[in-house]
């Protein structure tokens, strides 16, 4: 098991393994991998772990980062700004477009594209459902774009991985945070708004 478990690549390994038997259990109970059901859940799925990725690491830097980096000594912080910060920024972008990706194909598989993006405006329009759902989109689609348009642009230049004067680090590095805040802010109505239009509407 320690092969397994120190090993990220393993571990992840090791995870999937465990899904794939889940899913021979739902064919040996009946389930057809050919059902149209089969495919929304399992993009679902993929939209779940996109996302428990992308909130996960926005998580991280504005609970964990961003608070302890007063607290760290000046002379380990180059550890964070080279090593740590741009692998954790690398799932976190790929994590949101992942997210925002697979969640359009559920949205759509499941129907409810254009009647959530324009909160029903398009067909029937207040319905709670498809505007709880649609609030969700919007926010998470709001997130996205701060993420790969303000976020991350500001960071390769707070931390030094595209050239730049270094007068402007400490004003990309607070853009950054601000729009990372707007994020988190964002992220609880949103979450809300998603999780309520699969279960009271």
């Amino acid at each position: 098991m320690a092969a397994i478990l120190t090993s990220l690549r393993n571990t992840v390994i090791a995870g999937f393994v465990l899904a794939v038997i889940l899913v021979l259990l739902y064919l040996n109970w009946g389930g057809s991998l050919g059902d149209y059901a089969f495919w929304a859940f399992f993009f679902r799925w993929l939209h779940v772990i996109s996302g428990v990725m992308w909130i996960g690491l926005l998580w991280y830097f504005n609970f964990v980062q961003i608070p302890s980096m007063p607290k760290i000594p000046d002379d380990q912080k180059p550890a964070i700004g080279k090593v740590i910060a741009p692998e954790a920024l690398f799932w976190f972008r790929w994590g949101a477009m992942a997210t925002i990706v697979t969640g359009i194909i559920v949205a759509h598989m499941n129907g409810y594209l254009l009647d959530a993006f324009t909160l029903g405006a398009m067909t029937e329009f207040m319905v709670p459902k498809n505007i709880a759902i649609g609030i969700g989109m919007w926010l998470g689609t709001i997130m996205w774009f701060n993420v790969w348009f303000v976020i991350w642009p500001n960071q390769k230049i707070a931390l030094g991985i595209v050239d730049g004067p270094a007068e402007a680090k400490p004003a990309a590095a607070r853009t950054a945070m601000l729009f990372s805040r707007t994020n988190t802010l964002l992220s609880i109505p949103m979450l809300f708004a998603m999780v309520s239009a699969q279960n009271i509407y």
